[in-house]
């Protein structure tokens, strides 16, 4: 019997995503690889997460150009919650996509600062001749 758990999110970028688990400091591995399971059952990921206890965390896509967070959450052995772990990812995910999408539009990051509520606010600006 599997125990693995989906967990939906509104991650569709890969590059953004391995790009915010960096930020976070959380080694990552690119896939398809597998994501291990309680007795030795498996799952495959496109972005695996290695934990010291021998059980993976992975993002999966659902095949609705989405990716789910795959793992089996009784070995949960992360520094944060799962809520605050796909909170934090989510945030810097966000960030990346802004970024990355405002680049290809002309934009430059002008200003970046952290709130103090945990938010980041980008001012991005383009020249025009």
């Amino acid at each position: 019997m599997s125990h693995f758990s989906n967990i939906k999110t509104k991650i569709r970028n890969v590059e953004s995503l391995t790009a915010a688990l960096t930020d976070l400091g959380i080694d990552w591995k690119t896939g398809p690889q597998a994501v291990r399971g309680y007795q030795g059952d498996t799952r495959t990921a496109a972005v695996v997460i290695e934990q010291e206890n021998g059980y993976d965390i992975g993002f999966s896509s659902n095949g609705n150009n989405e990716y789910e967070l795959i793992a089996d959450l009784q070995f949960w052995q992360q520094n944060w919650s799962v809520d605050r772990f796909l909170s934090q990812v989510t945030q810097r995910y966000a960030y990346h996509t802004v970024v990355t999408e405002a680049t290809k539009q002309g934009f430059q990051v002008a200003e970046e600062r952290n709130q103090q509520d945990g938010s980041i606010k980008l001012v991005v600006q383009r020249w025009s001749a």
